[in-house]
């Protein structure tokens, strides 16, 4: 067994190179510290390279089907003829390729010691892969997170969790989606838009679950019209598949049959087998339990990302990185805030949303203290122009400032810049009244909603 160099300490050994970990390896880079980077399979973990990025390419490529097969709404003559899978497949490979080679370069570039290969804690401040132990003044865990199933529904043949989904070389004819959140609802969104009937299937009363329930209506609104059936409250208690298709069974009594089953129920906690307990790391549930400041109770041990429980985001993961790689550091940076972190599903129509809902507002801050205000997309001219509808949902503490912003329409995830600036900046709606917004955009909308809840409505009824 070798050292890494003669009783070399490096002041961090990161163990994942998914979002948290090559942000929280660059940044420590940056201020100086020595880093080792450990990664089993290619730097940039899940989100690059079977999650984030992969999905967001085939969301486009539905746009680009669903702007051909609508383009007469518009005055443009144009044929929709079908969906070339291999193709799409080629272009969704293409982003990733471009994206991984840019990251491959960005680590080299900051000089981290990069090591490929499956690693494991195998101490406090140790972490060995085949065969070579790397030790660290600082530990950082990040080993992200997996696709779930379900008791008893294994994965195989025509049951597929998001992983193998990102790479069918056809489309389904019809698709079951087990799970109404984020991931099931992006898919179903991609497969309508590809010609498939889709059917999803929740067990909480609607979908979009973590969502404000306002949110949720829309959207399931929405997917009705585009034909996508759902059935929410009703929980999954079987599936038996064979050579023609799969066939759903549900605690209702009721069967649903499909070519396809994809299984959404989430993502679990990627932190068993690395030898965290057995190092003497908290752990419930699969997750590594962190203070606010995400140190374990082993000195010196940090943990980001998936395996924190929380809100499972590459964005947030990344901006732990970068929290661990500062204060690894010294620099105290300020502890992240959950609620303040954005939230955005990539469906027709997206959902975006930062701060809190309406319901843990007044939970909070009592039912008397909170206010609310919904601006309709209807009276948007750019909206209009995008033929979207939605809205915009305001949250405020009555005489005080905003406390969550909610959204559903096309193209509404690019308004959550501002929007977590005005949640995060604890800003007043008259505040926000004041600022300037562009003509015609749908970014009008925030502003619009904010001018309403100061009670000086223009294009909106008070």
């Amino acid at each position: 067994m070798s050292e890494s160099g003669p009783g070399q300490i490096h002041d961090v050994v990161i163990l994942g190179g998914g979002s948290g970990g090559y942000a929280a390896a660059l940044r420590a880079s940056q201020l100086g510290l020595d880093v080792v980077l450990i990664e089993k399979d290619k730097v940039g973990g899940t989100c690059l390279h079977r999650g984030c990025i992969p999905t967001k390419a085939l969301l486009h490529a539905a746009e680009v089907a669903d702007s051909a097969r609508e383009s007469e709404r518009f005055g443009v003559k144009a044929s929709f003829e079908s969906i070339d899978m291999p193709g799409v497949n080629k272009y969704k490979d293409g982003v990733i390729g471009r994206l991984y080679k840019g990251l491959q370069g960005l680590v080299s570039a900051a000089k981290v010691t990069y090591m490929e290969g499956e690693g494991r804690l195998v101490a406090p401040g140790t972490v060995e892969v085949a065969g070579t132990r790397y030790q660290g003044r600082n530990v950082v865990l990040a080993t992200g997170s997996y696709s779930r199933s379900l008791p008893g529904l294994d994965i195989g043949g025509r049951i597929v969790t998001s992983d193998q989904a990102l790479n069918l070389d056809s489309v389904p004819q019809s698709v079951i989606v087990l799970g109404g959140g984020v991931i099931g609802v992006e898919f179903a969104s991609v497969w309508r838009s590809f010609g498939a009937e889709v059917t999803i299937v929740e067990a909480l009363p609607r979908l979009v679950p973590a969502e404000d329930p306002a949110a949720s209506k829309a959207l399931e609104r929405a997917f009705r019209k585009r034909g996508i059936a759902f059935r929410t409250g009703i929980r999954f208690s079987g599936a038996q598949q064979d050579d023609e298709g799969v066939t759903v069974s549900l605690e209702s009594g009721d069967t649903l049959r499909a070519d396809l089953l994809l299984v959404a129920v989430g993502r679990g906690p990627n932190a068993d087998g690395f030898g965290y307990q057995e190092a003497g790391v908290n752990m419930d549930r699969g997750f590594v339990l962190t203070d606010e400041r995400l140190r374990t109770n082993v000195e010196g041990i940090f943990a980001v990302g998936d395996i924190v429980p929380g809100l499972q985001l590459a964005h947030r993961g990344f901006a732990q990185g970068i929290f661990v790689a500062e204060e690894i550091a010294g620099l105290a940076p300020a502890p992240l805030v959950e609620s303040g972190i954005p939230r955005v599903t990539y469906c027709d129509p997206e959902v975006a949303s930062v701060g809190l809902t309406e319901a843990q507002a007044r939970e909070r801050h009592g039912d008397d203290n909170v206010q609310t205000y919904e601006y309709n997309l209807a009276g948007n001219g750019k909206s209009q122009i995008l033929a979207t509808a939605g809205f915009v949902k305001l949250v405020r503490q009555k005489d005080g400032p905003v406390l969550g912003v909610h959204m559903v329409g096309a193209r509404v995830g690019e308004l959550i810049g501002e929007s977590q600036l005005i949640v995060n900046w604890e800003a007043f709606p008259e505040e926000v009244a004041q600022l300037v917004h562009a003509h015609p955009t749908q970014n009008e909308a925030l502003g619009e909603a904010h001018l309403a809840l100061a009670g000086k409505p223009l294009h909106a009824h008070a």
